[in-house]
């Protein structure tokens, strides 16, 4: 049975999705606060609108991972961690609501002001707010956790702390941060900070900590057990101090969350069909229709869920790095890109179901337009028009294969790019002018099959423009090991991105952090324009240039030829245990952490 809710979403215009309305003056303290315009729930709201108040409580979720972890602490970047955990242990000062694009309720703080062009934010904390060892939290504790993890903390934390000027208990219970650059979205990112208990790390060095010491934090879930690199296991406490807050209300109904680890795809799946899991996301839409018949599917135990999707598609496929002499040339990158014959291995490994990442943003209403810039976009990109990659301007679009095995015509294009960068066929190998032949080594992480069929078919198809690449498959500790220290060719990736998209940018994007060991900027892209793109969306006060602006940066990004995308996800295939049930309201951000498992229950 297969059971597809799309009919309960709310029809979303470009405004409602983006949530971009007039600037709300603050004046005193509110119950929320919104990137844009005003938060759509009033104060005295008493649930999230996708919650279930009379959800039951009790049960478990169990869940699978292929791979390993050697950490539980997941606010630094030493170490290997479950990535649920920030999600499941950790609460911040304000909460996210999954049916706005950036908008945030108070949770930790009860309420927050900010000043007229948001150059301050300040919170008042709930003084009911304790961690879970019954301690409470104390302004001490939020000033220190903004100021380690700015300082020691993984480097998602660092550049927000970089563009505050300081941090200060204003009043009793209050703690006031002012910024040192103009960025609406910094009072948003603030509010999102995890709060740790400061005295749980004196005299422990917080950078180097991994299974000795699990963060003591303030959220619904603790671990309660766990071995390493084999299971986590979290409870819901039962002491949580938040249980009877509005924005608790039918959340975190699960008595147990457990995540299980396993050496590679077939025994996660294999694990699931014998029940040992309960909840598998599937990805491969061939591996849906043909391999979910086993019995517990026919008997009902086991319910398969699809799901409406209504996030940008992001970047998923394989991305080259552009800090290599190999891939420099966009014309190599734009080779690659032709050699890669998405429709034979789309066809042979989804059966064509699944359609293509086209850009950064596609599947949204920020994607890049076809064809030539116009408008707003074109005005953004003119300064940076002679730097800018061909295909940027005037309009880029991914090369389509024929579908044959051979593909012929991206054979032909490969070679002419090849051709034009200075390497050229000799005696079967493909050579510069120095007789040196062109080769790189693809990273990829054990256990992925999926990806190492891909990449077998790719391989096959450079070798037939005389280049053999080597594949390398590294265990997760060393993959990361390899990934932190940039130390790859061309690797497998995935990129989310979001309808709201801000700070984190520069992450991804951005020239400042680029060789920094553990960017996300794998491609090690560092561009004039895009840097300059990322801050017209920061400070962008309407509409029309912060869609524009985004609408850029997609353009410079996906005619940049950095990364090799596959194919996207725009629905959600769930399936799960009967017992496991989930709100008939879809939130529209319904594939985010914190929709599977914050809003399901258990029901028998």
């Amino acid at each position: 049975m297969t059971h597809d809710p799309r009919s309960l979403l709310r029809p979303l215009t470009l405004a409602a999705i983006l949530g971009l309305a007039a600037g709300a003056a603050w004046a005193e303290p509110q119950h929320g606060i919104a990137m844009y315009g005003d938060p759509a729930l009033p104060d005295g709201f008493t649930a999230l609108p996708y919650a279930n108040p009379d959800a039951p409580t009790g049960g478990r979720i169990v869940t699978a991972e292929v791979g390993s972890f050697d950490s539980l602490n997941p606010y630094v970047l030493k170490g290997s961690v479950p990535w649920q955990l920030r999600f499941l242990i950790g609460e911040s000062l304000m909460v996210r609501s999954l049916d706005e694009p950036f908008t945030e309720y108070g949770q930790i703080a009860q309420s927050v002001e900010t000043g007229p062009n948001r150059e301050w934010v300040e919170y008042v904390l709930n003084p009911q707010a304790k961690f879970s060892d019954g301690t409470p939290v104390t302004t001490e504790d939020v000033i220190w956790s903004f100021q380690t993890l700015g300082t020691e903390g993984n480097g998602r934390y660092r550049g927000f702390w970089e563009k505050v000027d300081k941090i200060e208990e204003t009043a009793p219970g209050t703690v006031r941060l002012t910024f040192n650059t103009p960025d609406r979205e910094l009072v948003m990112l603030a509010g999102l900070r995890p709060i740790l208990k400061k005295a749980q790390w004196n005299g422990v060095d917080f950078a180097q900590s991994g299974l000795d010491m699990v963060p003591i934090t303030t959220g619904p879930y603790v671990i309660d057990d766990f071995e390493a690199g084999r299971f986590v296991s979290l409870k819901r406490n039962p002491d949580y101090w938040g249980a009877d807050l509005p924005t608790e209300n039918g959340l975190h109904n699960l008595d147990e969350v457990r995540i299980e680890f396993f050496a590679d795809e077939t025994a996660a799946f294999e694990a699931f069909k014998t029940g040992e899991v309960n909840s598998n996301r599937e990805f491969n839409v061939a591996r849906w229709d043909s391999q979910y018949d086993f019995p517990a599917v026919q008997s009902g135990d086991v319910v398969k869920s699809v799901l409406p999707q209504e996030l940008p598609s992001g970047m998923t496929g394989f991305v080259m790095n552009t800090r290599h002499d190999q891939f420099k040339d966009w014309r190599v990158r734009d080779a690659m890109l032709h050699v890669f014959n998405f429709e034979f291995i789309n066809e042979a490994m989804t059966g064509s179901a699944q359609p293509r990442i086209t850009s950064y943003w596609s599947n949204s209403p920020l994607a890049m337009d076809a064809g030539p810039a116009t408008g707003r976009v074109a005005d953004m990109l003119a300064p940076f028009a002679a730097d800018l990659i061909p295909g940027t301007l005037d309009g880029y679009t991914l090369p389509v294969a024929d579908g044959t095995e051979r593909n012929r015509s991206g054979t032909r294009a490969a070679l002419k790019q090849m051709e034009a960068a200075g390497w050229t066929v000799q005696d079967g190998v493909m050579k510069n002018a120095a007789g040196e032949p062109f080769t790189f080594n693809i990273l990829l992480q054990s256990g992925g099959s999926e990806n190492q069929a891909i990449v077998d078919m790719f391989v096959e198809s450079l070798g037939r423009i005389g280049v053999t690449p080597s594949v390398e498959v590294t265990d997760p500790a060393q993959y990361k090991a390899r990934t932190d220290a940039l130390d790859f060719d061309m690797t497998y990736s995935r990129l989310a991105l979001s309808l709201s998209p801000g700070n984190e940018q520069y992450l991804y994007f951005g020239s400042q952090n680029a060789d920094t060991p553990g960017t996300r900027n794998l491609m090690g892209v560092k561009s004039p324009a895009v840097d300059t793109l990322i801050g017209q969306l920061l400070t962008a006060t309407d509409q029309e240039d912060f869609v524009a602006s985004v609408k850029a940066l997609d353009r410079v990004l996906t005619a940049g030829r950095f990364y090799i995308p596959i194919y996207q996800w725009n629905v959600s295939r769930l399936a799960h245990a009967k017992q496991l049930k989930y709100p008939e309201v879809i939130p529209v951000f319904g594939d985010s952490p914190g929709w599977q498992p914050d809003l399901w229950w258990w029901q028998e």
